[in-house]
């Protein structure tokens, strides 16, 4: 098997002017501040501004060149995402190529904001002031001398290269970069081999300690207090930290939703502690940032809230938000812009490339894409040590070939939202749909009492999944058919006359509904008709829960980013059998019935099939556990728990008890291959197999041959001529990868049934 061969850069002539006008500017702010005109430079945002400026010169021009791309993570009706909305991403990409040239302006400038260090005695929250001490001559015990140079052995073992993986490639990347930011020297870091091994291994763990080294002399990031994480059942407290910026009104939607959802949440939580032991937590301190929210994103989803639009993201944020804050954890919370750089400002050196967290007054940051953008922006150079710190909720997920910059490059896979070069796991997704990714989930609420569940009847009729007059279009011949033995109910935003042209003229319309009355529909309606569009919403559990059996819309062929408008630029290939994959494969029958809706005939018996089982009392409300309001404490518990994305040496969760590693078939993904046996591929195990001595094992026969290659498909085995292939770049672990010749060895775990997201030993 050949490497693939990369992809030809192309520059259009545009995009070059644009370029080189940035770069000779930058070129003459340089020569000007080496002639001794100073005083230009001295206020960065002045710099700032006229880069920025011939910026939006490059995206006018770029946006003629690309005016019909569609991409982003809100992509289709109701959130198309153009170019004047992607504005920052594609100038953040700019600034990029630029970094180096303004990192060196930045150097020639007067700068000690790297050259002291936090004095945190404790865990002080966000919200507290920052305040800077130590100055360089009180940090005796971080100065590393010549003499103790000497004195260390610093050569690295067989066994220590291959317990610290990336300690060589840190070495030399501060071989060629250790200049680059004053914080390294203010570490001892010297330019000599034996100061870049201290430092890593002592301030950023990326090497394992010198054995020798004098304890006295050790580099100590300053400790961190243990403060427990105790539950929070006072709703005002959380309530007043989601204050709207300025005159947006960004929370108002999720705080009525916690503030009507929050009793059920106490009695939640309090019912889990009767199931497993939460005292001995320790409280995270956790930056939230809802990127998608803020005035700068264009999406204006707040606004779109009351009128038809999108309410996934709202419903899963403010299940995150009041997750995380019940469970005892200290929160701060922005969505605009401004408020996260005010944050950002008070974090010490928060631009330092130092990767020095332990100094740092945050210990997770939960963001999305949009926000990830913003806050990459702001850190630039320290976006390093922030890194393992991030939680991405990443509605549809990322998958390897697209989250690996270089690989992304040379595949051209390239996108928007690709290419942060993060561990899968710190994506976290609406559904299960991702093994790679972490599944975050949401919580389907009940409105109702529960005298009014007790007191049912159920009526000869169905509801419509559709709020928009657009995803009616084409649909009337498959309502008919419905029609004949239901009533055909529809909650369609009316803004204008063009929801009732669409709709068939046997459909009672009964506009946007609350949702108490909406659950009351759904509670009184026996079917819940899928019309293909939206994708995975929350609207089938919520159906399902009530008592409804869900009509799921088939597609044949699946669909994805290849060729559907919808998922461009979007960072993964996931195919789409049907509206609705967590239903399909996770509930099934008799909740759920997947069908073509293009084969009537089909549609109609599946349609009596179901009314039959409602009728003989066969079928039930049924909501999996894992989007109860149990579900998701225990779900995010475990992960604020046991996830750790920092930590050198890696940390395996789930436990090595509940994963198997079993052969996929030729050309097959470890994602299907594990399915098949009813287990989930486990993404974190995949390093314990990546060794010839395992691989041999499962495979049942001796290598031919091994060979480190970097690609989505290892480790495997090519099948023609026996050859064994290791992965060589972890960040290419991929449960979806497949190729035609290649069997994959995979890692499967099992599951728990209605949260799959934890094994049977997880709890």
């Amino acid at each position: 098997m050949k490497p693939r061969n990369g992809a030809c850069l192309f520059i259009s002539r545009h995009r070059f002017r644009i370029i080189l006008a940035c770069i000779g500017f930058v070129f003459i702010a340089i020569n000007l501040n080496i002639f001794g005109y100073t005083h230009d430079l001295e206020n960065p945002d002045k710099l700032r501004e006229e880069i920025l400026r011939l910026s939006e010169m490059y995206v006018n021009i770029l946006s003629k060149e690309e005016q019909n791309i569609v991409d982003g993570p809100f992509s289709g009706h109701l959130t198309g995402h153009d170019l004047r909305k992607t504005f920052a991403v594609i100038l953040d990409n700019l600034l990029n190529r630029i970094n180096d040239l303004e990192r060196e302006v930045s150097r020639l400038k007067t700068s000690d904001c790297a050259r002291n260090s936090s004095n945190n005695d404790g865990r002080k929250p966000l919200d507290e002031t920052m305040t800077e001490v130590k100055s360089s001559q009180d940090n005796k015990n971080i100065t590393i001398g010549s003499k103790e140079n000497e004195k260390a052995s610093c050569h690295l073992t067989d066994n220590e290269k291959f317990r610290y993986p990336h300690c060589l490639e840190k070495m030399a990347w501060m071989s060629n970069f250790w200049s680059s930011d004053p914080c390294y020297s203010t570490y001892g870091v010297d330019g000599s081999n034996c100061s870049f091994r201290i430092y890593l291994s002592e301030v950023e763990l990326w090497c394992p300690p010198i054995p020798d080294r004098d304890d006295e002399v050790r580099l100590r990031p300053f400790p961190s207090s243990f403060k427990t994480a105790d539950w929070k059942f006072e709703l005002n407290g959380l309530l007043g930290l989601l204050q709207d910026p300025g005159h947006r009104n960004n929370y108002g939607w999720m705080r009525t939703r916690i503030s009507l959802l929050w009793d059920r949440w106490v009695s939640a939580a309090k019912n889990l502690t009767l199931k497993q032991d939460f005292s001995t937590r320790q409280q995270q301190r956790i930056l939230i940032h809802l990127g998608f929210l803020s005035s700068k994103s264009g999406f204006k989803i707040p606004e779109m809230a009351s009128r038809g639009g999108p309410l996934g993201e709202l419903v899963q944020w403010s299940d995150i938000i009041a997750a995380l804050y019940l469970l005892g954890h200290n929160l701060t919370i922005t969505s605009e812009y401004n408020d996260l750089i005010s944050v950002l400002n008070q974090l010490p050196n928060a631009e330092s490339q130092c990767q020095v967290r332990s100094q740092l007054p945050v210990d997770m940051i939960y963001t999305d894409i949009v926000g990830l953008i913003q806050f990459k922006r702001k850190v630039r150079a320290g976006y390093g040590k922030f890194s393992c710190l991030l939680r991405i909720v990443d509605s549809f997920g990322t998958e390897a070939m697209f989250n690996h910059a270089e690989y992304a490059k040379l595949h051209k896979r390239s996108t928007t939202w690709g290419k942060q070069n993060l561990n899968l796991r710190q994506f976290f997704t609406m559904f299960p749909h991702s093994p790679d990714n972490s599944f975050m989930g949401f919580v389907i609420d009940r409105h109702l009492n529960d005298d009014d569940y007790d007191n049912v009847t159920k009526k000869q009729q169905a509801v419509v999944y559709g709020k928009d007059a657009m995803m009616w279009e084409g649909k009337a011949d498959y309502l008919s058919v419905i029609r004949k033995y239901v009533d055909v109910h529809g909650t369609v935003f009316l803004e204008d006359g063009r929801a009732n042209s669409v709709l068939p003229e046997f459909v009672k319309n009964h506009g946007l509904l609350s949702g108490p009355d909406l659950h009351r529909l759904l509670l009184e309606s026996k079917l819940f008709i899928g019309l293909g569009f939206p994708y995975e919403g929350p609207a089938p559990l919520e159906a399902i829960a009530l008592g409804c059996v869900f009509i799921n819309p088939k597609f044949n062929p699946p669909r994805n980013s290849e060729n559907t408008l919808f998922f461009k630029g979007k960072p993964t290939l996931r195919k789409l059998a049907s509206q609705h994959p967590y239903a399909e494969d996770f509930i099934a029958e008799p909740h759920v019935y997947t069908v073509d809706i293009g084969n009537l005939t089909e549609v109609e018996a599946v349609v009596q099939k179901a009314l039959r089982l409602i009728d003989n009392n066969k079928v039930g409300m049924y909501l999996p556990y894992e989007f109860t309001y149990e579900g998701m404490l225990q779900r995010l518990n475990a992960y604020i728990q046991h996830q750790d994305f920092c930590s050198v040496l890696p940390v395996v969760f789930p436990p090595a008890s509940s994963v198997s590693f079993i052969a996929s078939g030729p050309g097959q993904s470890c994602k299907d291959a594990c399915w098949k046996k009813r287990r989930i591929c486990e993404y974190s195990h995949f390093g314990r197999l990546n060794n010839q001595p395992t691989l041999e094992r499962f495979l049942s026969a001796p290598c031919s041959d091994v060979k480190k290659q970097a690609d989505v498909y290892f480790p495997a085995l090519e099948n023609e001529t026996r050859s064994c292939y290791l992965q060589e770049d972890p960040l290419l672990f991929s449960c979806v990868g497949e190729v035609e010749g290649v069997v994959r060895i995979c890692p499967c775990r099992d599951y728990i049934r209605g949260q799959t997201a934890l094994c049977s030993s997880c709890t």
